[in-house]
């Protein structure tokens, strides 16, 4: 049996845990306690472990067969780098800002396979876009319209934070990169308002978010590509106005004598409001929109999910979204269904053929299920 190590007993990486368990060996690292102690609670083994350190990630994988990154994407590069370097192959879903690409070498040289922002998005929005672009003679234009969001509304924020907070904070800062005929612009997270109507859930608004990531760079050659973020309808106004206030600036400054950063004072403050307490019941909605050209004709697809919080087994919907697309992914890897060397973006995984079919089955035994529009 494989040895699995995760790394990150969170909310999505303990998902992933327990559902990777009935198939392999897993060890669920963290720094925090309780959070080890709930995995052991599931029958899991953990270790303790400074994942912010590179030595403390090589000696917790040195055992492994297979690692993987659950770390906030703050941490996400260093951490996969360290993985790399330790010569183990990875499955991430820490969603780090930096190039993925940068690692490609030191995954090639090691002769490693290294998937990356493998989660709901990014993560399966590229394997269906890598997918079609193995079937179709071209494609025109791609839109993901993509949200996590709470059951229940409650004032002020009307959201939960179905994964890192800090994490969320940075979708609203980013500026958001997407493509408009054939041309790479850049506008303002938050920008872009438009109000949608989902079957089943009523008017949510959606707002620019730089979700495109690696797909601007492997794709060059679609002319329009867009992912936009999902919300209750007025959170864009009250994300902007903390923004464009100074509550989520990083640099310090002097209060009372004391030196803090505006975003640490905010996420002080903000982070409890978010936080999704046991028992909180969310959900995700995703729409996937692909125009193309097949044998001269013109081709269109939609793929949508509404997924919701499992009350049997009391798992979020965001970490069943996230997490199982990533487990899936390992139990491709594990089982011989991919192997290219060097880092792979989930584009890449969705043009091996038949790939998508296994993650998509895998997804919908656990109750994740794509559904044509």
């Amino acid at each position: 049996m494989k040895h699995v190590v995760v790394l990150g007993a969170g909310r999505v990486g303990g998902a992933m845990a327990r559902d990777l368990a009935p198939d392999f060996k897993v060890t669920v690292a963290d720094r925090s306690e309780a959070a080890l102690a709930r995995m052991r609670e599931s029958g899991l083994s953990t270790r303790a472990a400074d994942l912010s350190l590179p030595e403390g990630v090589k000696a917790t994988v040195a055992d492994a067969d297979l690692v993987v990154g659950a770390v906030p994407g703050f941490m996400g590069f260093a951490t996969a780098k360290a993985v790399l370097e330790a010569g183990k192959p990875l499955v991430d879903i820490s969603f780090f800002d930096e190039d993925c690409f940068e690692l490609d070498t030191l995954a090639k040289r090691q002769n490693l396979t290294a998937i990356v922002d493998c989660g709901i998005a990014p993560g399966c929005h590229n394997i269906i876009l890598g997918d079609l672009s193995r079937q179709w003679d071209r494609i025109t234009s791609f839109e993901c319209l993509v949200g996590g969001l709470p059951v229940i509304r409650t004032w002020p924020y009307e959201y939960k934070a179905g994964f890192s907070p800090i994490d969320v904070i940075e979708e609203y800062t980013r500026p958001a990169r997407y493509v408009k005929d054939g041309q790479v612009v850049t506008f303002p997270a938050l920008s872009e308002p438009e109000l949608l109507d989902f079957e089943g859930l009523g008017t949510l608004e959606s707002f620019n978010t730089d979700g495109l990531r690696s797909i601007i760079k492997t794709f060059p050659d679609i002319p329009d590509m867009k992912e936009k973020t999902l919300r209750y309808p007025g959170h864009i106004e009250k994300m902007r106005m903390l923004r464009e206030s100074g509550f989520f600036g990083k640099e310090k400054i002097r209060i009372a004598g004391a030196e803090i950063s505006p975003l640490d004072l905010t996420t002080a403050l903000l982070f409890p409001l978010w936080f999704m307490e046991e028992g909180d019941e969310d959900f995700t909605v995703m729409r996937v929109t692909v125009e193309g050209e097949q044998g001269g004709q013109r081709v269109r697809k939609q793929l949508n999910l509404l997924d919701r919080y499992d009350r049997a087994t009391k798992t979020t919907s965001m970490a069943r979204t996230t997490g199982y697309t990533c487990t899936a992914a390992v139990r491709l890897v594990a089982k011989g269904g991919y192997a290219r060397k060097g880092v792979s973006p989930p584009e890449f995984l969705g043009q091996e053929p038949g790939a998508w079919d296994f993650i998509r089955q895998d997804l919908a035994k656990r109750g994740v299920v794509f559904i044509e529009g």
